[in-house]
């Protein structure tokens, strides 16, 4: 029952401690029964909670789990700066707006699966993940929220093992505001020699795969790579001999993605491709015919809202980052890899890059121009480019 105040003490007791719970204190009792009795207020106090003690919160009532899993309530939540982190294949680093953050699972294999799990792709809180392998002959696809530990398994797109072979893309879409169902997009070889593909999309709404209105012909050499979502479409890094388009997923349509002017010949590299708050970004390198090292003088682009082009964000200079971390100079080039772009939640405040060394983990301020070491690791710990992907906590449902 809403109004029964005794319920509501564990919480407030534990995390409001100036508040007396005495049944003897008739002032205090009168402010908790208001609080307990007025949703909005009690909303006000639960959104400046962590995460755990939200999810805690769950038990004390029925209704208060009602309230803490309506969607205006997560809406609100998850819209708020939280301190994101880097998930690698085998280790979980925290960075941003606070210290002390752990990773949010204990183990990766959080459905026991005997091959293990691989994380593929991440999407506003969500994890889209496969096993490591081939198991009895199919292909296991998984969507985990790491925040509330749920996860969904996703049906085969079908059981025959010679079609899951044609499979050339697998990725996830979800928004808590434009995609509040996640999708999965799957794209697969009709005819791999003619460059004949199709697409099929899972729904968590319908829990059915259909298959898309779009088929498309491109060259059969083409790799499907680096699909990230952005403003209700499915992106793919572009490159000047690749593909280079997004699929809106409300009409089922397939569009081309322009390229920056800069990105004129197959001489152009890909640093970074990724999405924050909001805002898709791209990081090229240009290999010149006088050397071809990285370029220490990067430009961050930003693709325009209608999908129109893009424009330079911002314009980093990282020549001070040699003599900073020795470690990435090396014979013929710089050993150092761009792993995300994080947007502050007001222009240009607290927006870094997460950079990585051989040795370590740092950021990059853009606004000052500061570096911060977040951690001392091995590469090998990462395994790769592939291997990043962005966590944010989500409180968002199946």
């Amino acid at each position: 029952m809403r109004g029964k105040i005794r319920k509501t003490q564990a919480p407030f007791q534990t995390y409001f401690p100036h508040v007396s719970t005495e049944d003897s204190d008739e002032q205090s009792t009168d402010s908790a029964a208001v609080v307990a009795s007025n949703d909005d207020l009690l909303i006000e106090i639960l959104l400046r909670l962590p995460l755990k003690p939200i999810l805690r919160c769950k038990s004390v009532s029925k209704h208060w789990r009602w309230l803490l899993s309506n969607r205006c309530f997560t809406l609100r939540y998850d819209s708020l700066l939280k301190s994101p982190g880097i998930f690698g294949q085998y280790r979980y680093e925290a960075f941003g707006f606070r210290n002390g953050c752990r990773s949010p699972v204990r183990n990766y294999n959080f459905c026991h699966d005997p091959q293990g799990i691989k994380i593929i792709q991440s999407c506003n809180g969500l994890l889209f993940c496969s096993i490591d392998g081939f198991y009895r002959g199919t292909l296991k696809y998984y969507v985990f929220n790491p925040t509330t530990k749920q996860f969904a398994v996703i049906p085969l797109v079908t059981g025959d093992l010679a079609v899951l072979e044609t499979i050339r893309f697998m990725g996830l879409a979800f928004h808590p505001t434009d995609c509040v169902h996640y999708k999965v997009v799957c794209i697969r070889a009709l005819d791999f020699n003619e460059g004949s593909f199709q697409i099929k999309i899972y729904s968590s709404e319908t829990r059915k795969w259909k298959i898309s209105v779009e088929s498309f012909m491109v060259d059969h050499k083409l790799t499907f790579s680096n699909g990230v979502y952005w403003k209700g479409a499915i992106h793919w890094a572009p490159s000047y001999h690749n593909l280079h388009m997004y699929f809106k997923l409300d009409v089922e349509r397939l569009q081309p993605l322009p390229l920056p002017v800069e990105m004129t010949s197959s001489k152009t590299l890909i640093l970074y491709f990724g999405e924050s708050r909001g805002h898709l970004h791209l990081i090229l390198n240009n290999f010149h015919e006088q050397h071809s090292m990285l370029d220490l003088n990067l430009n961050v682009y930003e693709m325009l809202n209608d999908h129109s082009g893009w424009f330079v964000k911002y314009q980093l200079e990282l020549h001070k980052l040699p003599r900073a971390f020795p470690e990435i100079v090396g014979p013929l080039d710089y050993d150092l890899e761009v792993i995300d772009v994080v947007r502050g939640q007001e222009e240009g405040e607290d927006t870094f890059m997460v950079l990585m060394t051989p040795k370590k983990m740092i950021t990059y301020n853009v606004r000052n121009s500061r570096y911060k070491e977040v951690s001392r690791l091995d590469k090998s710990d990462f395994e790769g480019y592939s291997d990043f992907h962005r966590y944010i906590e989500a409180l968002g449902y199946f």
